[in-house]
């Protein structure tokens, strides 16, 4: 059997709360997780490497979430990104997957509806 590649994950959310929920929680599955609650500083990182998958708040200070997408898209169409937002409307929705995201969650989410949506982008990249 072959060795599963492990996937690197990028969380950018300006409520540290997610960040704190989520990281123990795919580390535990297997999974290299970076947090960010500053966008700009989560821009710096993504010119340094590349990430698997990248989960992105839309509301932020300094840099946007559509911002950040779009300069995620641009720097490696690979990654796939999944946005998560207090503030979801169909247009913001729209306009996301029109810029490539791989899925949409408003927050409040449970663990489980993040971690699913996570798990369908793994087999989308692994399937490659």
């Amino acid at each position: 059997m072959n060795e599963k590649r492990t996937l690197s994950i990028l969380i950018l959310d300006d409520e540290p709360i997610v960040s704190k929920r989520l990281k123990p929680s795919l580390e535990k599955r297997g999974y290299v997780v970076e947090t960010f609650t500053e966008s700009l500083k989560a821009l710096k990182r993504i010119k340094e490497r590349n990430f698997d998958i990248v989960i992105t708040d839309l509301k932020m200070e300094g840099v946007d979430g559509m911002e950040f997408l779009t300069e995620v898209k641009k720097r490696s169409p690979e990654t796939e990104v999944i946005v998560i937002t207090g503030f979801a409307t169909m247009e913001t929705a729209k306009e996301s997957f029109k810029k490539g995201v791989f899925d949409f969650l408003s927050k409040p989410f449970k663990l489980g509806e993040i971690t699913e949506i996570i798990e369908k982008a793994e087999e989308k990249i692994l399937s490659r």
